[in-house]
């Protein structure tokens, strides 16, 4: 397995096996919006597979993962997805009806990204031939810089598990490895890896983040109390009168 290197169309190679993509698309740092990743790294520290399949973390690139996209006879893709459905709730969606599910209600903005890698890929004669998005339905997406929630991370060997029988039904087999890769070995950095993100954690009591209501109503944080106020501020960060701030 590769886990850099983009791989030619099936035709162009001698061996004629389809080049397979498995991505993991979302934003770590937004709870349940990175279950795409956190089950793509899950999958290649667990599973092996030939070289003609490619696992990534797309994180939330969009319209530059284009070129792999392009590349790609056969592109599984797991995500968050609003389905409209209860939290944790695993949906399996195929071929054409794809990007119209990443696009109904959009989590974030990657997916808006992805869409567009989509379809610029069928403009130019290269999408994929066939098409998976395991999507799981998040839980919580709005505590920045917290992990998954214990009811969707524990979807994720069974959106694994039915990626890999779609995979195997088109010929495609992976392999469960005797020993799971250690973390230095993933695809991500080693500050990203999921045991050490949440362990490392600052504890909720003593770290409010955007999107808790504690940032604004405590004592750790203030506007300024006028637009002049503002201003001087801001002379004094940047440095000097002649500063033209407009507000």
């Amino acid at each position: 397995m590769q886990a850099t290197l983009p791989h030619e169309r099936a035709h162009e190679r001698p061996d004629a096996r389809p080049s397979v993509l498995i991505l993991g698309i979302g934003n770590l740092l937004w709870a349940d919006e990175g279950f795409g990743v956190r089950a793509v790294e899950h999958l290649h520290r667990y599973w092996s597979f030939d070289d003609n399949v490619r696992l990534a973390d797309g994180g939330t690139q969009g319209i530059y993962l284009v070129q792999d996209i392009r590349d790609a006879d056969m592109l599984v893709v797991f995500d968050a997805v609003d389905y409209g459905l209860p939290p944790a709730t695993l949906k399996l969606v195929e071929g054409a009806d794809v990007p119209s599910f990443m696009g109904a209600k959009k989590v974030s903005l990657h997916q808006t990204g992805f869409q567009e890698v989509l379809a610029m890929a069928e403009m130019m004669g290269e999408a994929p031939e066939e098409l998976l998005l395991v999507g799981v339905q998040p839980e919580e997406i709005e505590d920045f810089g917290g992990s998954l929630r214990d009811t969707v991370k524990a979807k994720m060997d069974v959106a694994i598990a039915a990626a890999l029988d779609w995979l195997a039904a088109r010929g495609v087999h992976a392999t469960l490895r005797a020993e799971p890769l250690a973390p230095e070995q993933g695809l991500g950095s080693l500050e990203m890896v999921i045991e050490r993100y949440e362990e490392e954690r600052p504890d909720d009591a003593v770290a409010p983040r955007l999107g808790d209501t504690r940032v604004l109503e405590g004592d750790q944080w203030a506007g300024p109390p006028s637009a002049e106020a503002h201003e001087a501020e801001l002379r004094a960060i940047l440095g000097g009168p002649n500063l033209r701030v407009m507000l």
